[in-house]
């Protein structure tokens, strides 16, 4: 009897040694099912502002496109917001450790979309460019996927580089084999430049997080212009891009038109705009007002005071995801985070830039905001994956 009831004893000592407390428990559960709340409001708030100015943006181009003023919203709604909101609620609840598992075949499967533009009856060539899939009346642009599918790619395999990132051969060769090889399928093959800029940007930031050396990023930062002025040697019609640039009166009804009317747009807008839904230039005055110009719209009709409020807004998804790569339980949840966080930040700046004249025109559409189910789908799946991220991160310190 007292051997049994000393046994007792110390299995509820163990017990209450080893096991939390029921309040540590809770803790515990709420920190695994918390996803940061500030993130999930900026993206909020910039996918309802997208919407309202999408709505104003695109009504004369969808009445006459389509006989239907809302057209494009819908279609932004139905195959933008709705199935985005699906690719961020499985890429939020999948632990991001999965992707790390299956970035190969990932990888490879974003390739066969790649090249699936070039097939018959699948690829779709639009504006004299082949970067589209035609599936049951939805256009895809498997270049987007790449975007994502690359960066989970390219931080797995940095995180099991380690130290040998540093090396000449096994980092910056092995490195740049990968990325040149996307320059030449979206770059050259599909005449997707903006694209291609984005990718070589996030892998650059990404693979210098990781520990490279700064004597790799001057070779690449070299060889990166060389490569440039190659591109711009093969397609003329950039050469007239970089023109229009440097001068940006010249040809104002050629070659200088687009970035003339989005200056025209921004200009008129004033301090306060002209109203919501009062834009002149959307009256087919704007090229491409719904999609790559819509920002020029935001001036010209809501104003600078709201056009620097749209600033504002990237730049605390860049520091709110530039907190959740700090707080990051791993090598690998870390570059996730900082290379989605200048997908958004570069893409959205150049965009800007492009239309205040401060960068030449690239035909990047702006993120959240800019009329395209394929860039919102895939920006909401990365925005999903970096809750899941934010959430692992919570994980850490409860």
């Amino acid at each position: 009897m007292a051997y049994s009831a000393s046994r007792r004893q110390v299995r509820s000592t163990i017990h209450s040694t080893s096991s939390p407390k029921k309040g540590v428990r809770k803790r515990y559960a709420r920190g695994m099912e918390a996803i940061d709340s500030q993130l999930l409001i900026i993206v909020g708030v910039l996918l309802v502002f997208g919407l309202i100015m999408l709505s104003s943006a695109s009504s004369i181009q969808g009445h006459l496109d389509k006989n239907d003023s809302a057209y494009y919203l819908k279609h932004q709604i139905i195959y933008g917001l709705f199935l985005g909101g699906i690719a961020f609620y499985v890429m939020s609840k999948i632990d991001y450790h999965y992707w790390r598992k299956n970035a190969f075949p990932l990888a490879v499967f974003s390739l066969v979309l790649l090249f699936a533009v070039f097939i018959p009856g699948i690829g779709r060539e639009l504006l004299g460019a082949k970067r589209w899939i035609h599936v049951g009346g939805f256009f895809f642009q498997p270049s987007e996927v790449v975007k994502l599918s690359f960066l989970i790619y390219l931080s797995a395999w940095l995180e099991k580089r380690g130290k040998d990132v540093e090396h000449i051969s096994y980092g910056l060769l092995s490195f740049l084999s990968m990325l040149g090889f996307l320059v030449l399928l979206i770059a050259i093959a599909q005449k997707d430049l903006g694209t291609t800029m984005v990718i070589a940007v996030i892998s650059i930031v990404v693979y210098f997080v990781a520990g490279a050396p700064w004597k790799h990023l001057g070779y690449i930062f070299l060889g990166g212009i060389a490569s440039f002025f190659a591109l711009v040697k093969i397609a003329p019609y950039r050469a007239d891009r970089i023109t229009v640039f440097l001068n940006p009166e010249l040809d104002p009804q050629g070659i200088g038109y687009h970035i003339n009317q989005a200056l025209l747009a921004i200009g008129s807008g004033g301090f306060f705009g002209l109203g919501l839904g009062h834009s002149r230039q959307k009256y087919n005055y704007l090229p491409e007002a719904a999609t790559d110009s819509i920002f020029a719209v935001i001036a010209e009709e809501l104003g600078f005071i709201f056009a620097v409020m749209l600033i504002i807004l990237f730049l605390a998804f860049i520091f709110q995801a530039l907190r959740i790569a700090k707080n990051a339980p791993d090598q690998f949840g870390r570059l996730l985070s900082v290379g989605i966080a200048t997908w958004i930040g570069f893409q959205a700046f150049v965009n800007i830039g492009a239309m205040l004249s401060v960068f030449p025109l690239t035909g990047i559409p702006l993120p959240f905001i800019s009329y395209g189910s394929s860039s919102l789908i895939m920006i909401m799946g990365a925005t999903g994956l970096l809750a899941n991220i934010s959430r692992s991160a919570k994980k850490k310190t409860v």
